[in-house]
């Protein structure tokens, strides 16, 4: 905008005041390009909600061992930051169990990343694998409604084999294995009928048959070895 001359005023005056006025962004130049400002950057991924039992909550290893804490430091250092995991799971607990401690923890989100891994302590009870599944269902979708209403922030890891564990033979049940595998046939059909994403680490948790270091001192749960061997198989459904 063209500004009258006041009279009165001297040149040095006038020359100030619109010196000031340009410094002060009072007055602009017509048909000046303004500067461009890189737009905001997307903000960084920042929660991580991990529900489950022992194999979540890592028994018998140190707390960076366990899986979800493998899997954010995995991440951070591909440069996606979830920030520290908030972990719903105990030893021993199974899907109703699980769904009690939820419900007195109060998540609410939404998170940016939900895990669920639940079920072996139904098969270890022998319980029956549809009521497995009708408990696993209501489970999977409070894990979708947690990631706000997207089954594609949901990953659901497969129930890993302890019947081929020290631990297993010792009590007299090696041969459950194919229990194991009807219980994930449930939880993987009601996870792809969720559109939710499904990761089966099952044949890595055999390996131990012939890789005791896959195991925890307790002969029993996953070492954070077998726990890392998780995470590369997850890290790329997380990545997508």
């Amino acid at each position: 905008m063209d500004r009258p001359c006041l009279p009165g005023l001297n040149r040095l005056t006038v020359l100030l005041t619109l010196v000031f006025a340009l410094w002060t962004g009072a007055i602009g130049c017509a048909g000046a390009n303004p500067q461009k400002t890189a737009p905001p950057s997307k903000p960084p991924m920042t929660r991580y909600l991990a529900l489950g039992d022992s194999y979540t909550i890592g028994e018998s290893v140190a707390e960076s061992e366990r899986f979800p804490v493998q899997l954010v430091a995995r991440l951070k250092k591909d440069g996606h930051d979830l920030g520290a995991p908030w972990i719903i799971a105990r030893t021993g607990w199974t899907t109703d169990e699980l769904d009690a401690a939820i419900t007195a923890a109060g998540p609410t989100g939404p998170f940016d990343l939900v895990t669920l891994l639940i079920g072996v302590n139904n098969q270890y009870r022998k319980r029956d694998a549809e009521q497995y599944r009708g408990e696993f269902r209501a489970l999977l979708k409070r894990a979708v409604g947690f990631a706000g209403g997207d089954p594609s922030r949901v990953i659901v890891v497969s129930i890993p084999d302890w019947c081929v564990t020290p631990f297993a033979k010792e009590g007299g049940r090696a041969n459950e294995g194919g229990e194991i595998d009807r219980y994930n046939r449930v939880n993987r059909e009601e996870t792809e009928a969720a559109h939710a994403k499904y990761i089966d680490i099952t044949p890595i948790s055999r390996e131990a048959v012939n890789d005791p270091a896959l195991l925890a001192e307790d002969g029993l749960h996953p070492s954070g070895k077998m726990y890392g061997r998780w995470v590369e198989l997850i890290v790329p459904a997380v990545k997508k």
